[in-house]
């Protein structure tokens, strides 16, 4: 497989046309269920949504993003170098978060 090479501003003008909706209508749909957990359960249940819920929104996400045309999970379109950024610091902050406590 070949490597397209992009300069930085073309990644960026990318970025820039792309719908981004997946994301916020999964957090859409997780907090109206923490709304509704809050309104009807329990103290202990709520707890429970709330755990469930904020951990779903990434998952939910993917499944939203493929019906939203943004398909985080297809493999066929280029790398993003912010993406790789993204990932490799969110990779860190557990091994800092472990060296701090």
């Amino acid at each position: 497989m070949t490597q397209l090479i992009r300069t930085l501003e073309q990644q960026k003008e990318e970025f820039k046309r792309a719908k981004l909706l997946a994301t916020p209508i999964a957090g859409l749909v997780a907090w109206f269920i923490v709304g509704l957990g809050g309104i009807f359960l329990s103290s202990t249940g709520k707890v429970w949504v709330l755990f469930a819920a904020t951990g779903s929104i990434v998952y939910l996400g993917m499944f939203v993003s493929k019906f939203t045309g943004e398909n985080f999970l297809d493999r066929t379109k280029p790398k993003n170098t912010f993406d790789t950024l993204f990932l490799f610091t969110a990779g860190q902050y557990p091994a800092y978060q472990v060296h701090i406590f």
